[in-house]
This record gives structure tokens, sequence and C-alpha cells, in this order.
């Protein structure tokens, strides 16, 4: 596979950006990428959901007062906005020219987990993504203290039920296990108190806020530390420990190089990350550069988010509709906002299952024949929205249309695959024969029958 094209879809989600890495090269492409502007205004899908708490609390009383029909039309609503809001996301992971922020926002996303399912209110959800956003190249140690103080975070992992007469350890927990330390780095005792810090932060206007007839104001011990800590004490405190750098590296090299790092990189970047106070930028920085030069091609299983959006810039597909996107990414596993449960998207081998793989292959045939990749939108449990079902789209794929059978293949082989063998090239050359003319009526046709072939391989699976 062309290194280019590789590493375009590791900072990006396709080989749209290859072009782009050959020219600047890769340091003034990532420069270009830390330096990409994004949207700051409230998306207009918002704009009928509540965002005060004055609106959230008469939005509740029309729901508490209403009849059960009207109840669930109401919260049918919301259903829907959620759903435009991962259409939403989806477009600027498609349109942006430089997709490394949105593609940093969705390792975020995966990393401090927060569902519209249990959080319930899109506004919320939505400025927890765009702290990630804003953040995603950022400080890590910074990027932890915003995002723990996010209404979403606090009501995703029950700290609005955590009080000084009732202790809820949720949040103190994952804050260690997943968000920083990783299992082992810390004791039960570190949970109990750090709960004890964070009881009473709780619900706020813009952003969680400690409210005093919550609050827990005991001294604690945490990390050996004694003293009367909130969050971003505690968070200082998480940050002195020695293991808090790895559990972060070995997560960005699983995500964008790696199924399987091993120790010594994830050692070596987290020791770097250490030594430059938690700065993300300068880490990817490294990261990239350093691992860009080695033969890595067929190190990772990609993602439902980079194997379809690499088949829609390979076919050339502008009109298909993101809603239908959304959904097929919900049927592969990787469901935008509602991740299966806090730890996020294993990933791995569990973006192969026999399951995805047939999905994969049925959404190939159908995009190779200008079809929709799904026929329905779900919109919620009990309602399902035909969506232009019948809808045929533009598909068309660029190839050399002055070479020969042997030379199409290869030139498809560079920019698709990472390994083949002779098995795989004699499968190809009877597809298109030695006597292919380029030239002749139906070539497109043998050439795309060619392509729908090679992107149902196993090899294309991964890279």
């Amino acid at each position: 596979m062309n290194k280019n094209i590789l590493w375009s879809l590791r900072l990006g989600f396709s080989g749209k950006q290859s072009k782009s890495i050959e020219q600047l090269g890769l340091s003034k492409f990532l420069d270009k990428s830390f330096a990409s502007s994004f949207d700051k205004k409230i998306p207009s899908l918002l704009d009928n959901s509540p965002k005060s708490i004055k609106e959230l609390r008469a939005k509740r009383q029309e729901i508490k007062s209403s009849n059960p029909d009207n109840v669930k039309e109401l919260l049918k609503a919301e259903m829907g906005v959620s759903q435009e809001m991962k259409a939403w996301w989806l477009q600027k992971m498609i349109a942006d020219e430089f997709p490394l922020r949105e593609k940093m926002t969705c390792f975020w996303h995966n990393h401090f987990v927060c569902t519209f399912q249990k959080v319930k209110v899109n506004h919320w959800v939505y400025q927890h993504n765009q702290v990630l956003r804003e953040n995603a190249f950022g400080n890590f140690k910074t990027l932890t203290k915003k995002i723990i103080q996010t209404n979403a975070m606090v009501r995703y992992l029950d700290n609005v039920d955590n009080r000084r007469d009732k202790i809820n350890e949720n949040l103190s927990r994952e804050l260690l296990e997943l968000f920083t330390l990783g299992i082992g780095n810390y004791t039960e005792d570190d949970i109990k108190n750090g709960a004890k810090g964070l009881a009473g932060l709780n619900i706020g206007e813009n952003e969680a806020q400690y409210r005093p007839f919550l609050e827990n104001d005991d001294t604690i011990i945490y990390f050996g530390k004694t003293g009367k800590f909130k969050a971003d004490e505690m968070i200082d405190i998480i940050f002195e420990q020695k293991a808090i750098p790895y559990l972060i590296t070995q997560k960005l090299l699983k995500w964008f190089i790696y199924d399987n790092p091993s120790e010594e990189l994830v050692r070596y970047y987290g020791d770097y990350f250490r030594k430059v106070d938690f700065e993300i930028k300068p880490l990817l920085t490294k990261i990239f550069t350093e691992e860009f030069p080695k033969e890595t091609a067929g190190s990772k299983i990609k993602d439902p988010l980079v194997y379809i959006l690499q088949l829609m810039n390979e076919l050339n597909v502008e009109q298909l509709n993101p809603r239908l996107l959304a959904f097929y990414l919900k049927q592969q596993g990787m469901d935008l906002f509602n991740q299966p449960n806090v730890k996020g998207w294993n990933g791995g081998k569990e973006w192969l299952s026999s399951q995805v793989y047939l999905q994969r292959n049925n959404a190939a045939d159908l995009l190779c024949n200008g079809r929709n990749i799904s026929r329905k939108v779900q919109m919620s449990d009990n309602d399902m929205v035909n969506d232009n079902i019948n809808q045929l789209l533009k598909v068309s794929l660029k190839w050399n249309k002055s070479g020969t059978n042997k030379t199409i293949i290869a030139e498809l082989q560079e920019r698709l695959l990472f390994h083949t063998d002779e098995n795989l090239q004699k499968d190809w050359e009877t597809i298109l024969k030695y006597d292919f003319n380029p030239k002749a009526e139906g070539s497109d046709n043998a050439v795309m029958r060619l392509f729908n072939n090679m992107i149902k391989t196993p090899e294309f699976q991964i890279i």
C-alpha cells in the first residue's frame, strides 16, 4: 500500500488526504492539522432542545403533565435530534480538509465515554463533544479537569447521586481506572476518598459545579496526601503518579497504528509524554513522525468509520445521506454518542467478527452498484423510518484508462491493499483478463467488479 494513503487513513478517515501528505510532507501536514479551525457556533439542530436549567425544567414539567401519547412524541423528538447530531458530526469528518482534529475528537469521545442514552440531554452531550474538540491537541491534564466537570459526565457516571450523606463511587472509580491510571495503579481507599472529594459536584448552568449543601468537607487521604481536596486538586495529584502517562499512550497507539502495541513502545512514548508535561501535540508529532518511516502496514484492523469512508472516497460518493451512514455504523457496533458501556468500543478483532465482515461485504456490493448502504434508518427503538430506499447513488471509480490489465490491478493494489500474493493476482487476472481493452464499452463495469473483489478480501480490512 502507498505509504501516503496508509497515513491518510490513519490520520483521517480515507485516502483523501494522501496527496496533501505527499506534497506537504508529514511534518507540515501535521502543523496544518494542529492549526485547523472549527465552528464554535451551536448547530441549529439544537435550536428546539433545552439548553439552560430553566428550559430543561420546563421541558420536564411539560413531559410530566402531558398525556402518554404527547410524552412519546416529546421523547421521540429528542431521539431525532440525537440522530441528527450523529449526522452533523459525520459531515464534519467527511468535509474537513485536515480531519485529524475530528479523528482525535473521536478518540477522546471513546476515552471519556458519555452516552446520550444515559445523559438524555442533547445540549449536554454536544457540550461534552465540543470540549473534546477544543482540547483535542491541548493538555491531557487540562482536558481531564474540564471533561470531569461537564454536566454530561456528572450525569453519565452518577455523580448527581454522590452527596455527603450518600456517597456514589462511580465517577471516582472510572476517573482512575479508565480515564487516567488504569487498573492496579490505585487502591480502593483512593476510590472511596476520591468519591468524597467529588461529592456535591452536580449539574450547573454551563458546566458542573459544587453544591455546598451536598459537598463532603472531610479531610481525606488521596494517594498519600492529606487535605480537603476537590476535583482539580485530585486530578493534580493523579497526574503526579508514576503510571499516569502509559494508559493514554497505549490507547493512542492502538487508535492510530497498532492493535497490539508493544510494552516497549508504550513506555517509550509515555516517558516522553511525562517529559512534555502531558501536552498532546508534541506527543502526537513524535509518535507519527517516528512511526511513519517504519513498515507498519497490516498492524491494525480498520474501524467501521475508516472502512466506510474509505469506500465512499474511492467511489466518489457525494450524496449518501449521513443518517444512513450513522445507522450503518450502529449496525457495525460503532454507534456515535452511544458506546455499549463506559469502556467504549474495544476495537481490534471486534471490528472483524463474522457478522461485521458480512455487513461490510454487503455494503461493498450496494455501493459498487450505486445503491444506499441501508434501506432504513432507525430513529428510536420503536420507530423505523424509510429513507429514500430506492435512491440510486452516483458512483465513479478512478483508474488509468490507458493501462493494461496488470497495470490497472497494480494501481488498485497500491491504493487499497497492504499485502497481496500469487493466488490473489490470479483471481484478479481472471476478472480483468490479459486482453482487457480499457477503451471498450463496459470497461468501467469490469474494473468495478475487480474493485469489489479486492475490497471484500481480508487484506482490505487491515491497514
